[in-house]
């Protein structure tokens, strides 16, 4: 099993607004209408995993964005959408018993999605590589990526990419020596 983190922050670190607002990462101006890596991203993954914050904001969005299917890590959200039913699932687990459960299921690489989710598959050191785009934009507070760890999680630079609307985005790679 592959975990997978793709995600974008401010230049301060955050990945929304306290509130979960994005709306200054969704104005930035593309030019030349890049996609930043996503398609190809997406092509490689076999189902996303994300916190029950960023599936109600993603139900915000004009349309359904994911053609993978969904796990919802929840503890208070009974149902989803009748529109969702077969394209995503509820699931209450730990991120261990998660990941077991998606590799019984067949799944081998998961995308990992939403700030509390993220950080609490990094307390139990289950991230393999983080693809973190940089916004060049302060956003002053908001919601993390990163919060405390028990210890140290080393990870190994694979390739920096500069875009030119000002983005950067970093690819790592989890160092288990």
């Amino acid at each position: 099993m592959k975990t997978i983190v793709y995600i974008a922050t401010s230049l301060d670190g955050f990945i929304a607004r306290k509130d979960g607002n994005i709306d200054w990462m969704i104005n930035i101006e593309n030019p030349t209408n890049d996609d930043y890596g996503y398609a190809e991203f997406i092509n490689t993954i076999d189902a996303i995993v994300m916190g029950r914050g960023t599936f109600e904001k993603v139900l915000t969005f004009s349309s359904w964005p994911y053609a993978k299917r969904v796990f919802v890590l929840s503890t208070t959200r009974k149902s989803v959408p009748n529109s969702l039913k077969g394209k995503v699932s509820l699931l209450s687990m730990t991120p261990r018993e998660v990941l077991s459960f998606l590799t019984k299921d067949g799944y081998s690489s998961i995308y990992v999605d939403g700030g509390r989710t993220i950080q609490s598959f990094l307390r139990d050191d289950l991230i393999d590589e983080l693809i973190v785009t940089k916004i060049p934009m302060l956003i002053g507070s908001g919601i993390p990526l990163f919060s405390d760890l028990a210890h140290d999680l080393s990870f190994n630079h694979i390739e920096t990419r500069t875009y030119p609307n000002g983005l950067v985005k970093s690819h790592y790679t989890r160092n288990r020596n």
